[in-house]
C-alpha cells in the first residue's frame, strides 16, 4: 500500500488534490514512494499510468523527462514510424510548451499522435509510452493550459536539479531471477544475428549454454503472447547463440571487451565453481578484479556437473561455459582443495571479500520408521547422481549399472533431483523405476517442467501420487520392502490450502531394492567458523537481505543454495551477477550499494509486470509454437545422448518471429 498525491495506475484513480497529507487515501500497488533507504520518489511513471508522491511536482517536466527517457533508453525495434518517430514528436511537442513557445494545437498533435503509436506501434514500447503522459495531460491540463496560455517558460527549464531514473523492461526479463534481455536475444536469432543473441544474453547470464537446457524457464509463464494463443519457446532460443559460438569454434561473444588486469592489489576469493560461483568470477573477471575459485570437487561446474545428467547437459556444452569464465587472464580456479573452517579464516584474511556460492549436497532425509543410512539399498540422491555422473562424463569411480541393473528403484520427492534419479535409474537398466509424492500431478509438473515429466514417463517411470514411505523393511540390514500410506486431498472448509488426510486401509506394501530420497538438500555448514556467529535463516542458510548479498560478516558474501536453499541455476546466476556488481564497488570504497539500474529491477519486479488477465490485441493469434526434435523414448532410454536436439535454423527464426517485443519503460523521479 502507498500513500500518493495522485495515480492512475493500472486503472487505480486516486485523487488526494485538495487534501492534507494526513487525510491522503492508499494504492493498492507497491509503488516506489522511496527509491532507496535514504531518498524518497516524488513521481513514477511507467507502461500502465503514473503515480505523484509529493503535491509540488511538476506534471510538465516529468511528461518531458519520460518523453526524454524515451529516446534515451527505446528498444523501438524501428520497423514502424509511429514507434520510431512518434516518440521524438511527443518529445518535441511537451518541450516546446515548456519553453514558453506552445500552442493549443500541440496538445490536440500529442494527443493524436499518442492516439496512433498506443493503437499502430507494433512493439509494446511504442505503445505503452504514450499511456502515462496522455494521462498527465488529462488530468493536470491546467499546468499545460498556464504554460501555452501566458506564454511563459517554466522556471524549471533552464537548470533542473530533479533526477530521473529510467529502466527497461518485459514481463518475461521481469520473470527471469538473472533478468536476462530477452527480447534482446530472440531479436538477435530472428536476425540470425546469433553474435548479438549471445551478448545480449550473457549480459547478466554467463552459463547461456547450460540454461538454454536445464532452465524451468518461469519467463514463458508470463510471456505475454501466452496471453494469445502459447508463449514464446524462450529458454530454447537461449542455446542457439551459444551453440553456434561453440560449433563455428567463435572466439567469446562477451559482453563488453574483458577489462586489463587492474592489478592493484585487490582480490576477492569465491568457494565453489557452480554456477553462483562461476557468475561471481566472470563479471569481475570482466572488470579486471583478481579472483581465485577454490573448488572441493576433481572437476569444476559444481552440482550441475556432478548432478545434472548427460542426456539434460552434455558435459562438452557445460565446459564451453566454464572454459568462458576459466579464460579470463584474472580467474585463478584451484581444484581438489576442500575449504574449512579453518581454511576459510585464513582466506577471509588474505583476501579482500569473499563470496560463499557452495552448494547444498547433503541429501535430507524421508522420515520415516527404520529409515537408517547404513542400510544396504538406501542410497542418498546426491551421492547416487555423483557416481552415475562421475563415470558418464569423466570415468572416475565405476558404472552405477553395477549397482542398479535390473533391480527395483524407488525415489522419493518431486523436484528435478528426483526427476534425475528415476531417469538415470532407467538408463543404469533398473527393472522397475517409482516415484512416490506426497502432492499430484500438478504440483511435480511445476516443480519440474512439462516435459521432464512427459519424458519420464515416456521412458517408463512409475509415478504413485499422493503417498509417503511409513517404514522400510529391511532383512539383515538389506532393503527389502516399504510401507507405503496413501493419502487424499481433504478442502479446507475456510478456503485454505487442502489438507493431506491419510485414507485408513490403503497402505500396500513396496518391494525394492533401493530406496532413494531426493526429498531436498541442505548445505554442509562445517565450513563456517563458529566463532563468526553468523545470522541464518530458519532454513539453515546464510542471511542475507536478498538485494546486497553480503552476510552478517563484513565483507563475506552468498549466494545460490548456501544461501537460499537448493534452487535453479538461473536463481544462482541471478543472485551471483548481483553480489559482484556490489562486490565490484565494496573492495574499493568498502561501502555495499547497488545501481540505479539494480533498484529500479527491484522496484519493477515489486509492481509484477506481467498481467496474466491482459487481453492482447492487433496481434495475428494461432501461429504455433516450434517443437524441437527429441529423441524418440526407444532410442534414447538406455543410455545418455542429448534428449533435446534443439531447433534448427529456421524453426529458431520462425519461433523468434513469434515475439512480441514487450518492452516497458519505467521511470522515477527523485
Amino acid at each position: 500500500m502507498s500513500k500518493v498525491y495522485f495515480s492512475n495506475w493500472q486503472g487505480e484513480v486516486v485523487d488526494n488534490r485538495g487534501l492534507d497529507v494526513e487525510n491522503w487515501t492508499e494504492v493498492s500497488v507497491k509503488l516506489p514512494v522511496n527509491y532507496d533507504s535514504g531518498t524518497e520518489t516524488k513521481a513514477f511513471v511507467g507502461w500502465d499510468g503514473f503515480a505523484i508522491f509529493q503535491s509540488d511536482v511538476d506534471v510538465v517536466k516529468l511528461a518531458l523527462n519520460y518523453a526524454r527517457q524515451y529516446q534515451e533508453y527505446s528498444e523501438a525495434c524501428g520497423r514502424c514510424t509511429p514507434g520510431r518517430w512518434g516518440g521524438q514528436i511527443l518529445f518535441d511537442m511537451i518541450d516546446k510548451i515548456a519553453r514558453g513557445e506552445g500552442e493549443f494545437s500541440d496538445l490536440s498533435h500529442i494527443k493524436e499522435v499518442s492516439s496512433t503509436m498506443t493503437t499502430t506501434s507494433k512493439c509494446e514500447i511504442g505503445k505503452t509510452v504514450p499511456v502515462p503522459i496522455l494521462g498527465m495531460i488529462e488530468n493536470f491540463e491546467e499546468q499545460f493550459v498556464e504554460l501555452i496560455k501566458e506564454k511563459k517558460k517554466s522556471p524549471w527549464y533552464e537548470q533542473d536539479t530533479e533526477k530521473y531514473i529510467a529502466n527497461v523492461t518485459a514481463p518475461c526479463t521481469d520473470m527471469c531471477p538473472s533478468h536476462v534481455d530477452i527480447p534482446g536475444y530472440i531479436e538477435g536469432v530472428r536476425e540470425l544475428d546469433f553474435e548479438n543473441s549471445l551478448k545480449a544474453t550473457r549480459q547478466t547470464m554467463p552459463l547461456a549454454h547450460t540454461c538454454g537446457r536445464v532452465c524451468p524457464h518461469p519467463c514463458e509463464d508470463a510471456c505475454r503472447r501466452g496471453n494469445l494463443d502459447e508463449p514464446i519457446s524462450i529458454m530454447e532460443l537461449k542455446r542457439v547463440g551459444a551453440d553456434y559460438e561453440t560449433d563455428h569454434n567463435q572466439d567469446w561473444f562477451h559482453p563488453i571487451k574483458p577489462k586489463k588486469p587492474r592489478n592493484d592489489g585487490k582480490k576477492v576469493a569465491i568457494i565453489g565453481a557452480g554456477p553462483a560461483g562461476l557468475t561471481t568470477a566472470y563479471y569481475l573477471g570482466l572488470e579486471g578484479i583478481a579472483v581465485t575459485i577454490f573448488e572441493e570437487l576433481p572437476v569444476l561446474g559444481g552440482e550441475v556437473a556432478v548432478g545434472v545428467p548427460e542426456y539434460r547437459m552434455p558435459i562438452d556444452k557445460y565446459n564451453k561455459d566454464i572454459q568462458l569464465v576459466a579464460d579470463l587472464p584474472t580467474v585463478e580456479i584451484i581444484t581438489n582443495h576442500r575449504v574449512t573452517a579453518d581454511r576459510l579464516k585464513e582466506i577471509d584474511e588474505e583476501f579482500d571479500a569473499t563470496m560463499l556460492g557452495f552448494g547444498a549436497r547433503l541429501s535430507k532425509a524421508i522420515r520415516c520408521e527404520n529409515e537408517r543410512e547404513e542400510m544396504e539399498g538406501y542410497w542418498g540422491a546426491i551421492s547416487m547422481l555423483d557416481k552415475v555422473n562421475l563415470w558418464h562424463k569423466y570415468k572416475i569411480g565405476s558404472p552405477a549399472q553395477e549397482d542398479l541393473k535390473d533391480k527395483i528403484v524407488v525415489c522419493v520427492g518431486g523436484g528435478f533431483t528426483s526427476m534425475d534419479v528415476v531417469r538415470c535409474s532407467i538408463r543404469e537398466g533398473a527393472k522397475k523405476v517409482i516415484m512416490l509424492y506426497r502432492r499430484d500431478e500438478k504440483t511435480i509438473i511445476r516443480n519440474t517442467t512439462l516435459e521432464e515429466y512427459t519424458e519420464a514417463v515416456e521412458e517408463g517411470v512409475e509415478f504413485i501420487f499422493h503417498s509417503a514411505i511409513e517404514k522400510l523393511i529391511d532383512k539383515d540390514n538389506k532393503l527389502t520392502s516399504m510401507i507405503v500410506n496413501k493419502y487424499e486431498l481433504v478442502p479446507d472448509p475456510d478456503g485454505g490450502r487442502p489438507q493431506l488426510v491419510k485414507i485408513e486401509g490403503a497402505d500396500m506394501e513396496i518391494e525394492c531394492d533401493y530406496v532413494i530420497p531426493a526429498v531436498s538438500q541442505a548445505c554442509d555448514l562445517q565450513i563456517l567458523p563458529k566463532e563468526w556467529e553468523l545470522e541464518m535463516t530458519s532454513w539453515g542458510t546464510l542471511q542475507t537481505n536478498g538485494k546486497d548479498y553480503m552476510t552478517s560478516r563484513e565483507g563475506l558474501f552468498a549466494a545460490g543454495d548456501c544461501e537460499y536453499g537448493p534452487m535453479t541455476i538461473v536463481n544462482a546466476v541471478g543472485q551471483a551477477k548481483r553480489a559482484a556488481s556490489v562486490i565490484s564497488r565494496y573492495i574499493y570504497d568498502g561501502k555495499v550499494s547497488l545501481l540505479d539500474e539494480e533498484i529500479m529491477e527491484d522496484h519493477m519486479n515489486r509492481l509484477k509486470v506481467y498481467n496474466k488477465n491482459e487481453k492482447i490485441k492487433g496481434w495475428m493469434p494461432g501461429l504455433p509454437r516450434e517443437v524441437s526434435e527429441k529423441l524418440e523414448t526407444e532410442i534414447r532410454k538406455d543410455n545418455n545422448k542429448e534428449v533435446n536436439l534443439g531447433f534448427t535454423a529456421v524453426e529458431a527464426q520462425a519461433e523468434a518471429e513469434r515475439c512480441m517485443r514487450c518492452y516497458y519503460l519505467g521511470m522515477v523521479s527523485v
